[in-house]
C-alpha cells in the first residue's frame, strides 16, 4: 500500500516493474535512474516520478541521499480531487514523460519525507490518513515548483484519466471503445472530447499509443517471442501486431528487439 526507503539503502539494481506510484527524491549527490527506456539523472533537491507500470533500475546510487515513497493508486485515491492532484501537471504521466523536477524548498520536502518515514515506523493512531495528507503537501510543493520553474498548468479531469487507468489495466482483452464507454458509464462521444481536450488526439489514438508503449517495454524488458507479446497485448493475430507497431514506431516488433541487443 505505501512503502519508504532511504536511496542509500537500496541494494536491487536490476530492472523492476511495481503496480505502485515511486516518488524519488534526492537531498545530496547524484543519482542515475534508467526508466523504461530513457536513462535520468538527478541531482541534489531534484524530485522524480515513476508512474504504475514502468519498468524502472537504479542505476547508480553511490555517494546519494535522499528517499523512494511508493504507494498504490488505491491508498492514495480516495476521491476525484484525490486522482486529478496525482496526475495533474503530468506528474505521474500515464504516457511515460518521466520529468526531473527542480524542487525550490527542499525542506518543506524532506520534512514530510522524514515524517512519513517516522509514522511508517511508530504506526500512531490515524497514521495511514495523516501520511496521505503528507503526500498530497508534497504533491502540492512539487507542482508549485514545477509551474515556478515555467511548466504548463495541465488539469486532466477524473474520468479521461479513469480511461487511461482501465486502458493500461486491461491490455490483455483489446477492448473497443464502445466497450470502455460502457464499462466507464459514459459514451464514445464524451471520451472523444476529453481525448481531444487534454492532449489533442482521439480516445482511439490514445489508446494506440499506450498499446505501443506497453509493447515496447515487454519487448525491451521480458524475454517473450512476438507471438507471445503479441497474445499479451490482446491481439488474436500475431502478424497483425507486428504490422500495427511497424505502423507506429517504424520498424518491426523484431527489427525492435535486435537494436536493443546492439
Amino acid at each position: 500500500m505505501i512503502n519508504i526507503q532511504k536511496i542509500e539503502n537500496i541494494s536491487n539494481h536490476e530492472p523492476q516493474r511495481i503496480k505502485k506510484y515511486l516518488f524519488v527524491w534526492c537531498s545530496k549527490g547524484q543519482m542515475s535512474i534508467l526508466v523504461d527506456q530513457k536513462l535520468l539523472e538527478l541531482t541534489e533537491n531534484q524530485a522524480l516520478t515513476i508512474t504504475s507500470g514502468q519498468y524502472h533500475c537504479f542505476k547508480d546510487v553511490k555517494n546519494t541521499k535522499g528517499y523512494v515513497l511508493d504507494f498504490t493508486l488505491d491508498y492514495i485515491c480516495k476521491t476525484k480531487k484525490d486522482i486529478e492532484l496525482i496526475f495533474q501537471n503530468s506528474l505521474f504521466c500515464h504516457f511515460d514523460y518521466n520529468e526531473i523536477i527542480t524542487i525550490n524548498n527542499p525542506k518543506d520536502i524532506e520534512r514530510e519525507l522524514h515524517k512519513i518515514e517516522d509514522e511508517l515506523v511508530k504506526k500512531p493512531f490515524q497514521y495511514l490518513e495523516s501520511i496521505h495528507s503528507r503526500i498530497e503537501l508534497l504533491l502540492f510543493e512539487t507542482n508549485r515548483s514545477k509551474i515556478s520553474n515555467g511548466g504548463e498548468v495541465w488539469k486532466p479531469e477524473a474520468l479521461f484519466l479513469g480511461f487511461l487507468e482501465f486502458v493500461r489495466n486491461n491490455f490483455e482483452h483489446n477492448y473497443p471503445l464502445k466497450s470502455i464507454a460502457e464499462h466507464l458509464k459514459t459514451s464514445e462521444l464524451k471520451l472523444n472530447e476529453l481525448a481531444k481536450k487534454h492532449v489533442g488526439k482521439t480516445a482511439q489514438n490514445v489508446i494506440y499509443g499506450l498499446v505501443i508503449s506497453e509493447a515496447q517495454r515487454i519487448l525491451h524488458y521480458e524475454n517473450k517471442s512476438i507471438k507471445e507479446v503479441a497474445f499479451k497485448l490482446g491481439f488474436k493475430d500475431p502478424y497483425y501486431f507486428s504490422k500495427f507497431f511497424k505502423n507506429h514506431v517504424g520498424i518491426s516488433p523484431s527489427e525492435f528487439q535486435n537494436r536493443l541487443r546492439h
